[in-house]
C-alpha cells in the first residue's frame, strides 16, 4: 500500500483527505505548514504527498521545490482552492504531478492520486473553465507547464509572501539570505511584473492568489 503525506494548515480539510484516501492508502502523517511539511517527508520517505499552495511560513509551491530535491522520489499532488493557471504552472515545475480543486477533491482525488503514483500528469477540469483555451491535463506523460501561461521566479515568490506577511526588508533579508538591497531588486521587479506600485497591493494580490492568507 502506498504511503501518503498531507500537508493543510485546516485540520477540517486535512480530515476530509483522510477520509477520501484512507481505504486505499497508508497515511504516515500530517503538516500544518510548509517547513514542517519538509522535515516529515525526509524523516518518513512517503511514496505520495499531499499539498496545498497556501501555507504559512512556506507556501506549498516553494516547499514543493525543496521537496523534489529532497524526496525525489515521492510523487506531489496539490489540493488547492487556487485555480489561477500561474500557480498551476507553477506547481509543475517544481515537481508537482496533479494539481486538483478542494472543491471537487470528492471526486477528483482518487484518480489524480492514482495517476500521480504512476508517473501521469492530471490537472482539474476547473482550470479550463476559468481559462477556455486551456484543454483539460489527465494521464499524459509530459510535463503540462508550459501550458499555463507565465509565472513568477521561486525567488520571487518566496520575497512576495514575506512582504504580504508584514516582514520588513531587513527581516526578509535575514530569513532568504540575501542582502537587504537584493530585497528591494527583487521587490521591484515583482512590482514591474505585476504592474503593481505598492505594499499594499503586492498584499492584496498575494491574498487573492493564495499566496498568504487574510
Amino acid at each position: 500500500m502506498k504511503r501518503v503525506l498531507l500537508a493543510d494548515d485546516h485540520t477540517l480539510m486535512l480530515e476530509g483527505l483522510i477520509g477520501v484516501l484512507k481505504q486505499h492508502y497508508e497515511i504516515v502523517g500530517t503538516a500544518a505548514d510548509g517547513r514542517s511539511l519538509i522535515e516529515q517527508a525526509v524523516r518518513l520517505q512517503p511514496d505520495l504527498i499531499l499539498l496545498d499552495v497556501s501555507m504559512p511560513g512556506l507556501n506549498g509551491i516553494e516547499a514543493a521545490r525543496k521537496l523534489h530535491e529532497q524526496v525525489p522520489s515521492a510523487k506531489m499532488v496539490f489540493v488547492t482552492q487556487q485555480l489561477n493557471p500561474e500557480y498551476v504552472r507553477a506547481a509543475f515545475e517544481a515537481g508537482a504531478m496533479a494539481y486538483v480543486a478542494k472543491q471537487s477533491a470528492a471526486t477528483e482525488l482518487l484518480e489524480a492520486v492514482r495517476l500521480a503514483a504512476a508517473g501521469r500528469y492530471y490537472a482539474t477540469p476547473l482550470v479550463a473553465t476559468k481559462e477556455p483555451h486551456l484543454a483539460p491535463v489527465r494521464g499524459t506523460k509530459t510535463n503540462p507547464a508550459a501550458l499555463f501561461g507565465a509565472t513568477l521566479t521561486p525567488r520571487q515568490r518566496e520575497v512576495l509572501q514575506l512582504i504580504a506577511e508584514g516582514k520588513t526588508a531587513k527581516e526578509i533579508s535575514a530569513a532568504l539570505h540575501i542582502s537587504a538591497k537584493t530585497v528591494e531588486f527583487h521587490r521591484n521587479a515583482i512590482m514591474n511584473a505585476l504592474s503593481l506600485r505598492t505594499t499594499a497591493e503586492l498584499t492584496r494580490y498575494a491574498i487573492t492568489q493564495g499566496i498568504v492568507t487574510d
